[in-house]
């Protein structure tokens, strides 16, 4: 894991006066209305072949902030979070959704990510083979105090990092339940795996959506739950953790569309 790559994130995306707390908002809409805001200004532009994904910047409780969508995806997500680093930001927070495995976690239910199942294969290039990977216990702890803060029910726990939504089978969501899993989405381990490569603070926290849990799956509307994610993106997460206030979370769930 000590070996250089070839091409390095700085190569592609040099430093630059970033913030240096940000978060990766997987919610579309939150963004588009992030970037309206008289503050915001674009401090630079990550790029895939679909499009490009901008950088914004505004300020939150007289401290700078970035804001972007990461792409859906472990190795779009995690190319990205290097980009983000390379520009300069040390202090990151995922926002976003996941598949509900789980009677308890009704739609919106909150869930601090404390670990990930690797079944993707991302993260197995920043760290070595394991079943799982953990999170920052700082992190952890400060977002616990964030939600508390401001009233939030939320559960800690593990979530499935998988890379194909279409192989989620019956016996598959059996055996990650058998292992403690509360919910299943596409980014968590690569994210983990990923700050911990490169030495910055991350944290995530997810909301659930749509349901594994019967036999059936239950979209549960939950790509329109519009009012859950302009919550999940409006907590401030609290000093403890580098940023005079910025939010918790991850993403717009797996694939299931953003």
């Amino acid at each position: 894991m000590d070996e250089v790559g070839v091409l390095e994130p700085s190569e592609v995306v040099p430093p630059r006066d970033a913030p240096n707390c940000v978060v990766l908002c997987f919610f579309r809409e939150v963004i588009a209305t992030l970037a309206a805001r008289p503050d915001a200004r674009r401090v630079a532009s990550l790029r895939a072949a679909h499009a490009d994904h901008p950088v914004y910047e505004i300020e939150h409780r007289e401290q700078r902030l970035a804001v972007f969508h990461p792409g859906v995806g472990a190795p779009l997500a995690a190319a990205f979070l290097e980009e983000a680093i390379a520009l300069g930001c040390r202090t990151i927070v995922a926002v976003g959704g996941a598949g509900a495995l789980t009677h308890d976690l009704h739609l919106g239910h909150v869930v601090v990510v404390d670990s990930a199942v690797r079944d993707e294969g991302t993260s197995f290039h920043y760290q070595a083979p394991s079943r799982t990977i953990a999170a920052d216990p700082r992190g952890i702890a400060a977002l616990e105090e964030t939600l508390t803060a401001a009233a939030v029910p939320y559960v800690v726990g593990r979530t499935w990092t998988t890379d194909a939504i279409y192989r989620e089978t019956r016996s598959r969501v059996s055996r990650r339940v058998a292992e403690g899993c509360l919910t299943v989405e596409m980014e968590a381990a690569a994210f983990l795996a990923v700050s911990k490569y490169r030495g910055v603070d991350f944290a995530q926290v997810l909301y659930a959506g749509d349901s594994l849990v019967g036999e059936q799956w239950d979209e549960r509307d939950w790509t329109n739950a519009t009012d859950v994610r302009e919550r999940c993106s409006g907590w401030r997460p609290t000093p403890a953790y580098g940023c005079g206030g910025q939010r918790t979370g991850r993403r717009l769930k797996r694939m299931r569309t953003i």
